[in-house]
């Protein structure tokens, strides 16, 4: 399955491309990043590892319309199924291989992979975040090209982990950032209202009501009405220490204090 939108000559290239294991897994983890990102005037794509099937409450056919249902609601331009198994999805060369093939034929600036262990949830989205890593690693391979469909080694620049809000560790990431979502909630929203099979009316809310409890948690470390936690395999880098800081607003309670005039920097 691939659904694109775009006029005129298809322009394969992406700057970003966000992959998970499931239908419906982004737009839990990082959904309101992804719409401002295509705000921003960035062309984005969702990989979609399997199709989620079987489940006890959807088809494959079903999936498929609540996939790009929410892609519609991101506005974002690309989404595409890998096809992988669901429930037995596991890091293996040949996925690799099949990821792999995907990043050299996008080849985005920025790879960003759904990140955590959920033991209460499906094993797969452990294993996803695995195959993330390792299949930037295998794009750039030379000299193995019949393994990725004769397309031509790429490397990712970028990796960033979009964290699991119910992530089962404790995680001490290089580093961590926060996006301001508050423009783009209600289109996170509308992205996790297209999955019916999965979120009847009584369950939608109270996804609803968790997701938005956490990105409003999330939002007022740095100031924002929402946010969404983002990581790095690295240190940030800057070269302007000041724009890097100041695009944290400031703590809920304001930094200025009685009796000053001016604002506070941040």
């Amino acid at each position: 399955m691939e659904m694109v939108e775009t006029t005129g000559e298809q322009m394969d290239r992406l700057d970003v491309v966000a992959m998970a294991p499931h239908p419906d897994d982004l737009e839990l983890c990082c959904a309101g990043t992804l719409a401002k990102l295509v705000k921003q005037g960035y062309r984005v794509g969702i990989f979609d590892l399997t199709s989620g099937e079987p489940t006890p409450r959807g088809s494959v056919e079903i999936r498929e319309a609540e996939a790009e249902a929410a892609r519609q609601a991101l506005g974002v331009q690309v989404r595409i199924n890998l096809g992988l198994p669901n429930r037995i999805l596991m890091d293996s060369p040949e996925n690799r291989y099949r990821i792999a093939t995907e990043l050299r034929r996008y080849r985005p600036k920025v790879l960003i992979t759904m990140a955590g262990r959920t033991p209460a949830a499906s094993p797969d989205h452990h294993q996803g975040h695995l195959l993330a890593e390792a299949s930037r690693f295998y794009s750039q391979l030379t000299k193995w090209d019949d393994r990725f469909g004769g397309t031509s080694p790429y490397r990712v620049p970028q990796l960033v982990y979009a964290t699991v809000p119910f992530d089962a560790e404790i995680r001490h990431w290089q580093s961590t950032f926060v996006v301001d979502i508050s423009d783009t909630f209600e289109q996170k929203l509308a992205s996790l209202k297209a999955y019916g099979s999965q979120f009847d009316d009584a369950r939608y809310e109270m996804v609803k009501h968790f997701i938005t409890g956490h990105c409003i948690s999330v939002g007022a470390t740095c100031g924002f009405a929402y946010g969404e936690m983002f990581a790095l395999p690295h240190p940030v880098g800057t070269s302007n220490l000041v724009d890097t800081v100041l695009g944290r607003k400031g703590p809920i309670a304001p930094d200025q204090l009685p009796g000053e005039n001016h604002l506070p920097m941040a």
